[in-house]
């Protein structure tokens, strides 16, 4: 444990520096690509506007979005070298990681790039849904796949009843982990640090996981991504200096659905990245019921916006969203050991 915690300290140092100069290029950028542009921001929101884009008009004209990019190189980089210091080879638990991050990574890379080099407001819109999801089924599946066939997992553990094999039936209900995970996460990325802080607290309860089942290769990755993350999330609290963007958090949702497959506890991973789950419950629900009942369940969803259009402060909403996880991790956890 003292190597693991001496891992997130110089992951942490190092993604510092290298984030430093990162964010002076990405508002260089933006200041230079901003010139003769007309932002969005400037025109009045009126009542027709939607109450999501109206909440989040303002925040990002003069903010970068691209951080993920530079945060996954990072994972990955010191990754690989830290298995390489410490005489562990790349085995298939962080190839499916890697491939897993980039995968997803790259499906919003192209949102990104057109972000850093454009002014925008509000809620941003790129790639078509259908194309996104489309990707998202295809990376899905070859990522199910490779842990059905390479990592040769099959069953999941449930506490009470037991280990249950599924055979052929853990490829879909993989992908569907993988693909609510990566959305879940994207749709929590509208506040000042959620996300980001949502994830470093179940990546320390995968960390404990991990090296309870002595895990180590799974337990360098996590910790190498803990250090990167809270690097990031120093420049992306209240007011954030820089976004995440989708590449992020694609890739982070995706990845973080992977470790809990890898460590065997699908159900601990809904529990541990409970927040996450009830982010995109409430999405799921406003989208059913105002198909099916012909009006909206919430004034605006996901249920963090409804907090904000109700009067709270970011801040509140973040420290207290934050401190939630908190708990779920730690439940999560338990049931994780408890079915060790």
């Amino acid at each position: 444990m003292v190597q693991l915690l001496s891992l997130i300290i110089v992951s942490f140092f190092i993604s510092g520096l290298i984030l430093v100069p990162f964010i002076d290029l990405l508002f260089h950028l933006k200041r230079r690509y901003k010139k003769g542009q007309m932002s969005r921001a400037q025109k009045v929101a009126d009542s027709s506007t939607p109450i999501h884009n109206q909440l989040l008009a303002g925040k990002d004209v003069d903010t970068p979005v691209g951080g993920g990019i530079i945060v996954i190189l990072e994972m990955i980089i010191l990754s690989a070298l830290s298995l390489y210091l410490t005489l562990h080879r790349l085995n298939i638990d962080i190839v499916v990681l890697i491939v897993t991050v980039l995968m997803f990574g790259m499906i919003g890379l192209i949102d990104d790039l057109r972000k850093i080099f454009i002014s925008f407001s509000g809620k941003y819109a790129g790639i078509k849904g259908r194309a996104i999801l489309v990707l998202q089924i295809l990376s899905a599946l070859t990522i199910s796949l490779m842990l059905y066939f390479f990592v040769g997992l099959n069953n999941i553990y449930i506490p009470v009843i037991g280990n249950i094999v599924l055979g052929w039936w853990y490829i879909p209900l993989s992908m569907l982990a993988i693909i609510s995970f990566a959305n879940a996460y994207n749709v929590s990325d509208g506040m000042d640090g959620l996300s980001t802080g949502l994830l470093t607290i179940c990546l320390f309860a995968f960390l404990a996981l991990a090296n309870t089942v002595l895990n180590l290769d799974l337990a360098i990755f996590v910790g190498v991504w803990i250090g990167a993350l809270i690097a990031y999330l120093y420049f992306n609290v209240y007011p954030a200096r820089v976004y995440l963007g989708d590449a992020g958090a694609f890739g982070f949702g995706a990845t973080l659905a992977v470790i809990g497959l890898l460590t065997g506890k699908i159900l601990g991973l809904a529990v541990i990245g409970g927040m996450f789950v009830i982010i995109i419950g409430s999405s799921l629900l406003q989208i059913i019921w105002k198909r099916f009942l012909g009006k909206k369940l919430f004034a605006v969803a996901p249920i963090h916006m409804y907090f904000k259009y109700k009067g709270w402060e970011e801040p509140k909403i973040v420290v207290r969203f934050w401190l939630a996880g908190g708990i779920f991790a730690i439940l999560g956890l338990w049931l994780a050991l408890l079915s060790k």
